[in-house]
């Protein structure tokens, strides 16, 4: 797993904060570290586990059910849009 990919989805997770006021509740965030790992794994899997090529989707979807099954929250797709977005940037 490619450490600048990490470092860099990391900071798009800490910039956007889908917690919110929440993440100050949350002792082991390790400011989204986790979480970014989880995404570019769970996004590699997916891609090879459904011989899919669409990137693009593939990193909106796994952002959202990363972050709800981490967080038991409930981001629908436009609510991970953005950030979704500069994660594909980062792994294109």
């Amino acid at each position: 797993m490619n450490e600048d990919h990490i470092k860099q989805i990391k900071e798009i997770l800490v910039q956007w904060n889908p917690l919110g006021k929440q993440a100050a509740q949350i002792p082991d965030l390790n400011n989204y570290d986790t979480e970014a790992i989880d995404i570019i794994f769970n996004i590699e899997m997916e891609l090879e586990m459904a011989n899919n090529s669409d990137l693009k989707k593939t990193t909106r979807k796994m952002t959202k059910e990363v972050l709800n099954e981490a967080f038991n929250i409930e981001l629908t797709d436009k609510d991970c849009e953005k950030a979704s977005e500069l994660i594909y940037r980062v792994l294109c």
